[in-house]
């Protein structure tokens, strides 16, 4: 058997390995409903099974992330990778939630819908949900974030599982579902992208976010991706063809009213629904068709909700989690806390994440005429599949709020680009170790040590930006 068939078959089951035990300490210490609500780790050692839900967290990750790392190149086959991540996703499908308590916000603001109230109006607390106790204090008195389509996914899911552990279960099935729409759409965009299949497979599907966050936490994120991959397909697939663009604009829609973060990918499927030369009559034109697709979805099911547009205003209630994983969040604090130092309060994070929300635009309008221009010249699917990565990268970075999932965003885009892996897969490893089964983030309690870590990468980052500008 050659060497390279024998690493990557010690990888897969050192994989699996990491999987299984992962899965013993979502048994041992998970998101459970009955778990207590504000520990942190040193408070988790000292319960009778604290010591061996943190070793199996800490070895299950590091075999899992390790496993995946050593064949970011590339598995040695598409069906390869795809079995492989299969297997490795096996184990997390039947543990308890980990990694975060946001399942239980979904159940409960599904119970808010399907009992007639309108979840953007009221918090899960006000609304009297039954599971209460199992949601993160911070999220119980505000409305939610998210679309009226996941809300409508959420309320089935109550709907259909009856308590709180069968919704669970269905909430879980559904963000399978979306897992799945995402994989039978990468073969088509890795082709249509001229990159090798087995490797954005691999990248995109076998993460140790993606098994923790996405399959075991049940995180919307996985339907809004499927949604958006889907979408980004037709688009590459029937360039300047109306009825091909009104479905990439439906199911573009579908994704942003799932998670509006899937919004900045839409500018990027109007460049793939074009014909070339790319000419600004065959914008607007093919761009309508695409818009038309997506505003259509968004009001179809903004109206049969009944909920309206409420959703709009549930999302300025996402950036209440402060923490330093957010780079704007972190400069932000550093500022604070070099104001204290001097007898001041600056109050500056939210200063600074606002200039980062303007920065954003800014990044997201440069990127996209970038990606005309260069389409103009080389009329390769590939640019614009980079330049969509991109935007879901400068949207993460600064981003008020930076959870462990979001990494997994960028991450199925730039999985179907040439660029180089190291750059963007080592802070997606970085990004698996930061929540503990339980749903605790580290970043809460490393606050001022973080912050001033993640500011210093940044004047790293733009130093060597700068230098190799002027180079």
């Amino acid at each position: 058997m050659p060497a390279a068939s024998v690493a990557a078959s010690g990888a897969r089951y050192v994989g699996l390995a990491g999987a299984v035990v992962l899965a013993v300490a979502g048994y041992l210490g998970g998101a459970l409903p009955d778990a207590p609500l504000g520990v942190t780790p040193a408070s988790i050692w000292r319960t009778p099974g604290g010591p061996a839900t943190l070793t199996c967290w800490l070895v299950g990750t590091a075999l899992l992330v390790g496993a995946w790392w050593s064949l970011r190149d590339g598995a040695p086959s598409t069906r390869w990778a795809y079995v492989t991540a299969s297997l490795w996703a096996l184990p997390l499908l039947f543990t308890p939630p980990m990694g975060s308590r946001d399942v239980y916000s979904y159940a409960c603001q599904g119970w808010t819908y399907a009992h007639g109230v309108d979840p953007y109006a009221v918090g899960v607390a006000a609304a009297g949900c039954p599971w209460l106790d199992t949601v993160a204090p911070i999220w119980r008195d505000t409305p939610a974030p998210y679309g009226p389509v996941f809300v409508l996914l959420a309320a089935l899911a109550v709907g259909l599982g009856g308590g709180l552990t069968g919704t669970i279960v269905a909430l879980r099935v559904i963000a399978v579902a979306g897992l799945l729409l995402a994989a039978l759409c990468l073969p088509g965009l890795a082709r249509a992208a001229g990159v090798p299949t087995r490797r954005a497979a691999w990248l995109a599907l076998a993460g140790p976010l993606v098994g923790v966050h996405l399959i075991a936490g049940a995180h919307n994120d996985a339907v809004m991706l499927g949604l958006l991959l889907c979408g980004l397909l037709v688009a590459v697939r029937r360039p300047g063809w109306p009825a091909g663009l009104l479905l990439a604009g439906a199911l573009l829609g579908l994704a942003v009213t799932v998670k509006a973060t899937a919004v900045v990918v839409v500018p990027f499927a109007v460049l793939a629904g074009v014909r070339r030369p790319y000419p600004v009559r065959a914008l607007v034109r093919d761009g309508g068709w695409l818009a038309g697709g997506l505003v259509g979805a968004v009001l179809v099911t903004s109206v049969l909700s009944g909920l309206g547009f409420g959703w709009v205003r549930g999302l300025t209630h996402s950036g209440d989690s402060e923490q330093w994983t957010s780079p704007p969040t972190a400069v932000g604090f550093v500022v604070d806390y070099a104001g204290a130092l001097v007898g001041r309060d600056p109050q500056a994070v939210p200063v600074i994440r606002a200039v980062a929300l303007l920065l954003l635009a800014g990044v997201l309008v440069v990127l996209w005429y970038r990606t005309w221009r260069a389409l103009r010249r080389l009329n390769d699917a590939r640019v614009v599949v980079r330049g969509a990565a991109l935007a879901l990268v400068a949207t993460v970075v600064l981003s008020p709020v930076f959870h462990p999932w979001y990494a997994t965003w960028p991450l199925a885009l730039l999985a179907l680009t040439a660029l180089r892996t190291t750059w963007f897969v080592l802070p997606a490893v970085a990004a698996a170790f930061l929540a503990l089964p339980d749903g605790t983030n580290l970043a809460r309690v490393t606050k001022a040590p973080g912050a001033l870590a993640m500011t210093g990468l940044l004047l790293l980052v733009l130093v060597l930006v700068l230098r190799r500008a002027r180079a």
